[in-house]
This record gives C-alpha cells, sequence and structure tokens, in this order.
C-alpha cells in the first residue's frame, strides 16, 4: 500500500480506503493459493474413484467444525463467484452448508442472473420462506440478478399431493427454471453429525419418517433427496414425496458444486457421489483424507 500511495501521490490510508470499496464492489478480488503437494494427490485420487472435480481445502487441525465448515464456504463461494456469468441461472439447494457459502460470494457486476431454489423449504410448523428467501436474496444481491423461490413444502405428506401439485401451471414453470439452470450449489446433509444439517434439525422430519428412513439404509441427502451409502435413491419412499431434484435432475445442469465439511459426513458424501450428482467437489482436507482411507476406497471400487 504504501507503494501505491507513492505512485499515486496520496495518503496510505487513502489507499486502504480505496482498496476496501473496490473489493466490496467486486471490482477487486484477492486470493491466497497455498499449493500442497498431499492435497493434490488426494484431490487427483477423489478424482479418479469418482469423475469429478475435487477443490480440497488445507485446514489446521485442531479447529472447530465450524471453522472448518468456514474455511470450505470461503472457498466455494470463491469457485462459484468465478464461473457465474452475464445471463447464467444459479441453483441454490437451502441448507447450513449454502447458507454459508452465500454469505461469502463476493459482489460482481453482471447482468441478467436469475437465482433459483432448488427444494421446497416449508414444514408444518414454518412456510420456510424467511430462511430460504434470505439465502436466495443475498446470492441476487451479490450478483445483481432476481430471486424466484419455489414455495412448496420441503416433503408433501402424500405422495399424491405432490403428483398433484406438479400438474399446476404455476409449478410447471418454477419446474422449467430449474431444469434450466446452469450451476448449482448444494451441501450434503446427514443424519448426524457435530453441525446438523437443518432438514434433521428444524422439524422437517417427524418420528416415524425417521425411522423409516433408517429402515430404508438412508445414510443423508442431497436438496433434500434421501440417498444411502450406495448411491442409490430411486426406491426410497420418503423421496415419492420430496420437492427436491434427485440426481438423475442434478445430472442434466452443467455445473454442480457440492459442498462439504466434516468428517461426521463422509458415508453421506460417499452415497452423493456414488449417485454422481456433482461435478465439482469442495472439500477439506480432513474429511477428504477420511474419504480415501483403504476401506472407503475398496467399498467404491466393488459398489
Amino acid at each position: 500500500m504504501e507503494s501505491v500511495a507513492r505512485q499515486l501521490k496520496v495518503s496510505r490510508s487513502t489507499v486502504s480506503r480505496l482498496l476496501k470499496q473496490a473489493r466490496e464492489s467486486g471490482v477487486v478480488r484477492i486470493t491466497l493459493s497455498e499449493p500442497r503437494h498431499t492435497t493434490t494427490l488426494q484431490a487427483r485420487r477423489i478424482e479418479q474413484l469418482y469423475g469429478l472435480r475435487a477443490h480440497i481445502v488445507p485446514v489446521r487441525e485442531g479447529i472447530s467444525e465450524l471453522q472448518r465448515l468456514e474455511h470450505v464456504a470461503r472457498t466455494a463461494a470463491h469457485l462459484i463467484g468465478q464461473a457465474m456469468t452475464d445471463n447464467a441461472k444459479l441453483g441454490l439447494a437451502w441448507g447450513t452448508t449454502v447458507s454459508d457459502v452465500v454469505r461469502h460470494l463476493q459482489p460482481r457486476d453482471l447482468s441478467g442472473v436469475t437465482v433459483v431454489q432448488l427444494n421446497g423449504a416449508a414444514n408444518s410448523h414454518t412456510s420456510g420462506i424467511p430462511y430460504a428467501g434470505s439465502i436466495l436474496q443475498a446470492a441476487a444481491a451479490a450478483f445483481g440478478g432476481r430471486a424466484m423461490q419455489f414455495p412448496v413444502p420441503a416433503f408433501f405428506d402424500y405422495a399424491a399431493t405432490k403428483e398433484a401439485m406438479w400438474r399446476e401451471r404455476s409449478i410447471r414453470s418454477l419446474l422449467a427454471v430449474q431444469s434450466s439452470v446452469d450451476i448449482a450449489v448444494f451441501g450434503v446433509g446427514a443424519l448426524s453429525g457435530p453441525v446438523p444439517s437443518h432438514v434433521y434439525s428444524a422439524g422437517y422430519l417427524g418420528t416415524k419418517d425417521m425411522d423409516q428412513l433408517r429402515n430404508d439404509r438412508v445414510v443423508g441427502d442431497v436438496c433434500t433427496v434421501f440417498l444411502r451409502e450406495d448411491g442409490t435413491w430411486a426406491d426410497i419412499a420418503m423421496n415419492g414425496r420430496a420437492t427436491g431434484l434427485n440426481p438423475t435432475e442434478l445430472a442434466k445442469i452443467p455445473r454442480r458444486f457440492c459442498v462439504v465439511a466434516g468428517a461426521a459426513k463422509v458415508t453421506a458424501i460417499r452415497g452423493a457421489l456414488r449417485a454422481r450428482v456433482a461435478t465439482d467437489l469442495v472439500i477439506d482436507e480432513a474429511t477428504a483424507r477420511a474419504l480415501l482411507e483403504p476401506n472407503a476406497v475398496e467399498a467404491t471400487r466393488t459398489s
């Protein structure tokens, strides 16, 4: 800053203020790359096993799960910001992880951007609009776009109700926007862990629902569509009531960022990657290492 101040013949404080304004407006983005041999090898192995791009975030030992998520969310936000273009459609599946990612998005001066909700958020206790809406609005504000909410429950009580709603013109128009998304961003929910997934901790599922998921050997979800560890999902009864994009529908989206942190989610992550939900995996170093443990690698090869 001293060098810049001398060349521009202004004070150092003026340079600092201008840089702050430039970063906040998206004109300037400052990043630090830390190449590490270990993470590069981990990334290559994950890419070979699951057929995607792996972005491994180095984190120091001993930090909390919340701090780990913060590091991963910041890296994911940077990658998503780079991927965004004019007229892009960005699809977001609400959740704890995506909320953190959106908080770290750096503003960019883009035009014609649409940010669309990929899964319903209502339940018997809340409409879900304030929670999901705040995530969508923050992302739309970062890219100068408009937000489109998906005003349906996360899960219908009956599969027949979902089938009837999906025939309505107002819902079909939103489903059409979802199907034309260019970039999707989602986390992986796990039934348990130090940072509880929102869908399992905020009243979306009752005791009977949780018992049914365990009976179906469910390990987690993507876009509130449930998965087993082997990546199967189509015959899980609860998915007939779920309103999020399933793995087949997600696979039609060109760029799909799966953002995860925390070794407690490894089993759920494995199921998601076997379901081929992602083109890009953003993951912390410790979780990547757990994902690549010998028993995990062997199970992947034989699945």
